[in-house]
């Protein structure tokens, strides 16, 4: 497991540690079966080569084949090197299971237990300094990140990370008994598509995106 350090966004690319091993591996698979497996949808360009093109937090990119360089599917920009290494990783293990529509916590990903304190440290606590009680600026920064609205806690919003990976922050309410609280939870297919490391990742990645929406709007 990596390093908290890593998942708080010390360190720029975190997983890039394997990137190279891992896109010389993808480049001796099936590409339509790599399509298959991660929802993308494979176009083929030529004789040996051709592209996947598939959402990204909520924006289209585009992965080529066999090189695996991802870029922006509007504006053609390279994404950044720790979303390129997100996909490796996604593409590399991702074996085709479903979304399941129900949620877990990073503790219930494989050897998500013995780092959950430290997950919740940087995911759920950080949040709860941040929005505590403040249903309203929360629900602001959640809606600016295009979340969905979810029937779970007292406000939740989930997000489409991958085609095959989703992703949900969720908020229980205070009173003069207990504090709020604040959670990023997971589908339970998550551990088909990515390391417990790259879940960790995701959700600290969630969690700075909604402080800064909501450090944006006051």
């Amino acid at each position: 497991m990596a390093e908290s350090k890593w998942l708080l966004g010390d360190t720029p690319n975190p997983l890039g540690d394997r990137a190279d091993e891992i896109r010389a591996e993808l480049r001796g698979r099936e590409p339509y079966d790599l399509a298959n497996r991660t929802g993308g949808i494979y176009t083929p360009a030529g004789d040996s080569g051709g592209e996947f093109k598939l959402a990204l937090w909520d924006r289209e990119v585009i992965l080529s084949f066999p090189d695996f360089a991802a870029r922006d599917a509007q504006t053609e920009e390279a994404l950044n090197t720790f979303d390129q290494t997100m996909l490796l990783y996604y593409f590399h293990l991702s074996d085709g299971t479903p979304l399941a529509g129900t949620w877990i916590a990073f503790s219930e990903l494989p050897d998500g237990k013995f780092y959950a304190q430290a997950y919740e440290g940087y995911t759920g606590q950080e949040l709860t300094k941040t929005f505590g009680n403040d249903s309203a600026t929360f629900m602001e920064a959640a809606e600016k990140l295009n979340g969905r609205r979810e029937f779970f806690g007292n406000i939740a919003y989930s997000y489409q990370v991958l085609p095959r990976l989703g992703i949900m922050v969720v908020c229980w309410l205070g009173d003069e008994d207990f504090p709020a609280s604040y959670r990023i939870l997971f589908d339970a297919a998550a551990r088909h598509h990515l390391t417990t490391d790259a879940c960790a990742i995701l959700g600290s990645t969630l969690t700075r995106k909604l402080i800064r929406a909501a450090e944006s709007g006051w």
